[in-house]
């Protein structure tokens, strides 16, 4: 079992910044994909940044320039810097985790419990 615990999400004015953590936690073998996600009111699911086990990243194309995505591998964590907000960038943000698990090596993918934020003057 893998357990996701995120934090940093809230209120913050256009142009500010928030940084989001989401760190791993269970019977993890080795973490590969890394990502996170988000959800506005009304619209699906969609993913906002990913980094892979060396370190290769994707950003939607609505982020990017503006949010960073990074791992510590040492604590099984990922974060996303998000400056210069903007108030379509509110939604509630997931992240995601992928790997293999300890003992049986089989392969696991999870979800954070999700932490809003929300862009707002």
């Amino acid at each position: 079992q893998v357990q996701l615990v995120e934090s940093g999400g809230g209120l913050v004015q256009p142009g500010g910044s928030l940084r989001l953590s989401c760190a791993a936690s269970g019977s993890i073998f080795r973490i590969t994909a890394m990502g996170w996600y988000r959800q506005a009111p009304g619209k699906q699911r969609e993913v906002v940044a990913t980094i892979n086990s060396i370190g290769n990243m994707n950003y939607a194309d609505s982020v990017k320039g503006r949010f960073t995505i990074s791992r510590d591998n040492t604590k099984n964590t990922v974060y996303l810097q998000m400056n210069s907000l903007k108030p379509e960038d509110t939604a509630v943000y997931y992240c995601n985790v992928q790997g293999m698990v300890a003992r049986t090596f089989s392969d696991f993918r999870s979800w954070g419990q999700g932490t809003q934020v929300t862009v707002s003057s």
